[in-house]
């Protein structure tokens, strides 16, 4: 396509424009949070660990604030888990789920292997347990916690480097009172903490144990400590800074509400603007026309976009992701009795999902034939060092084909929001297209909503339509066939078929992107005239393409027509025919994609 191979905006606009441009990404296991101006953002894991006050006064311990009321698995999914397991095997040519391999050289229920060299491109997987006192204070202990991203392992202090003539004990440590990002995911079981994720599937993770108010009070916790402590950004200066928010299309119009609030209000920036995640990923990669297939870690979804506008019927959400195929790779190497006996628990202990993480990452890949490795699988006990168990590992292919066939991953049941929560009768959108809209001198009559029709312009929008979310727990390719098929248009649908996107981390998955072209192709109905499809390479790295879109529409928006100031909000928010909602951001698409196709 003409204009995919085109840069998406001049270098030098970056260095003018995004100095003070903060660009947020929020999903529902990591946030994405840099300047505009940064080739890449920051990508932090979306929790908190709040210091827990009367741990050691007999009052039970919750190490999770989100705790699912249902972890176990019913019968019924194990026997679809079994049988979508098979169907894979057939398709990959390997072993069905209890068939031994036969004439193998070795065992296919060997627990531990011993002597096999390790491969230097592998992702490491140790961790050590976050030091959880406070740095600050006059502990005499020295930090026994390392930095996690360079694997050092926790060791005793020496004695002679206390600064204190006696230990401390346990009772007398003075703890941190939060701990934001991956330190919180590494803090020992013993520790007296509560974990909390205030993002769960693509939505506020509200509950009945875990209410609306401390959901926003750690999201502001969270984006204010990397604000503060990575970005280097302090309140002072806050209002120099405009934030843009880039948001999944799963939100609803009140949580989108809730987010301006923290960053206009809490975070203390001078104004903030919203876009959707589908579209700043179409931008990200100056396309203008695609089929953008996200793939986070909790929430797959799909949506088209055609001339840089969003089209709301297209949109499919399916509640799995990447977490839920490192769970699968668990189940799969218990079955096969390869995973050594140690106690493994991802809801209990998230160190263990970051374990399990970073081993899909390293070795789970889509390809015909038996996939195996020896990797090293470690194990974490309330405190203790962690414990090296090397292994062989295999059907490493099985686990990220469930994105085809998701009853192999049988997605955790967390509770829902309550929806009545979301019934937001104050209609951010109400009477918007009955406005009239100013011209801009820049604004060629193709783009005018008064010339010639323009487009429609909240119908583009739909992360802010109240309408209920379209969420389907079909496979991949047939989302993605129905959404593309949803158009109604076969020179439209060609078009999308021939310029599907793949974002988020799962896209990295080796061997995924042939995958979905084959079963893309497989899955369309003979009846369609369609033979080709095709996945677009991405110009950057698939996790970081909607932040990166959302720093292009941001700086394109020189003239901030669809920003919204923090005063506005804050004394009297955003009303109908006060003249400054959302409506502006019409302009915006309109002269990113103005560029994009000039």
């Amino acid at each position: 396509m003409q204009d995919y191979s085109k840069p998406a905006i001049p270098s030098h606009l970056f260095a003018e424009r995004g100095s003070n441009l903060v660009v947020i990404n929020p999903g529902s296991a990591n946030v994405r949070i840099g300047l505009a101006q940064q080739d890449f953002p920051l990508n932090v894991p979306h929790c908190i660990a709040r210091r827990t006050v009367g741990a050691n006064q007999g009052v039970p311990k919750k190490n999770v604030q989100d705790q699912m009321l249902n972890s176990q698995v019913t019968t019924a999914q194990h026997v679809e888990r079994e049988r979508a397991y098979d169907i894979i095997a057939s398709l990959l040519k390997i072993p069905f789920l209890d068939e031994e391999v036969a004439n193998s050289s070795y065992s296919n229920k060997m627990g531990r292997v011993d002597g096999y060299p390790s491969q230097s491109n592998r992702k490491e997987t140790t961790f050590t347990w976050t030091d959880v006192r406070d740095k600050n204070s006059n502990s005499s202990e020295v930090l026994a916690g390392r930095s996690l991203n360079k694997g050092e392992s926790s060791e005793s202090p020496d004695p002679e480097e206390s600064t204190g003539s006696r230990e401390l004990r346990p009772s007398e440590y003075k703890y941190r009172e939060y701990i934001c990002g991956e330190e919180a995911l590494r803090i020992s079981p013993t520790e007296p903490y509560c974990l909390r994720r205030p993002i769960r599937r693509g939505h506020l993770n509200i509950s009945q144990h875990y209410p609306m108010q401390q959901v926003l009070e750690d999201l502001h916790a969270i984006w204010d400590w990397i604000l503060i402590e990575k970005l280097h950004i302090p309140h002072t200066e806050r209002n120099m800074y405009s934030a843009i928010i880039v948001v999944p299309e799963t939100y609803d119009p009140r949580e989108i509400k809730e987010l301006l609030s923290v960053v206009l209000r809490d975070l203390r920036f001078s104004s903030a603007v919203v876009h959707q995640e589908g579209l700043a990923a179409a931008f990200g990669n100056g396309l203008s026309t695609a089929c953008i297939v996200s793939m986070g870690a909790q929430v797959t979804s799909v949506i088209c976009i055609e001339d840089g506008v969003a089209l709301p019927t297209t949109q499919i959400t399916s509640r799995f992701g990447g977490e839920d195929i490192s769970r699968c790779l668990l189940w799969t190497q218990r079955h096969h009795q390869t995973w050594p006996p140690i106690r493994t628990d991802t809801l209990m202990k998230p160190v263990d999902m970051l374990m399990l993480n970073r081993l899909k990452e390293s070795h789970c890949e889509i390809r015909e034939g038996e996939v195996e490795a020896v990797a090293v699988v470690h194990s974490y006990e309330d405190g203790m060092p962690a414990g090296s168990h090397k292994t062989r590992l295999t059907a490493l292919n099985v686990p990220p084909m469930g994105l085809f066939f998701p009853m192999l991953l049988v997605p955790d049941v967390y509770p829902s929001p309550p929806r009545s929560w979301f019934k937001d009768y104050e209609d951010m959108l109400e009477d918007t297209w009955q406005m009239e809209y100013p011209r801009r001198a820049d604004m060629s009559d193709g783009f005018f909503p008064g010339i010639s029709g323009g487009f429609p312009m909240w119908d583009s929008y739909p992360v802010f339509q109240n309408k209920p979310k379209k969420e389907d727990s079909i496979g991949l390719a047939e989302a993605i066939t129905k959404s593309i098929l949803s158009t109604g248009r076969i020179e439209l649908q060609r078009k999308l078929f021939c310029s599907m996107q793949l974002t988020g981390g799962v896209a990295l998955t080796s061997g995924l992107i042939s995958a979905v072209e084959e079963r893309v192709l497989h899955a369309i109905p003979s009846n369609e005239a369609i033979d080709t499809v095709e996945v677009l390479q991405s110009r950057t790295n698939p996790m970081f393409v909607s932040w990166k879109g959302g720093a292009i529409l941001g700086i394109l928006d020189f003239g901030r027509d669809a920003w919204i100031h923090r005063e506005d909000w804050i004394h009297s928010g955003i009303h109908i025919r006060s003249g400054r909602k959302y409506k502006d951001s019409h302009f915006l698409q309109a002269q990113a994609l103005s560029y994009i196709n000039s």
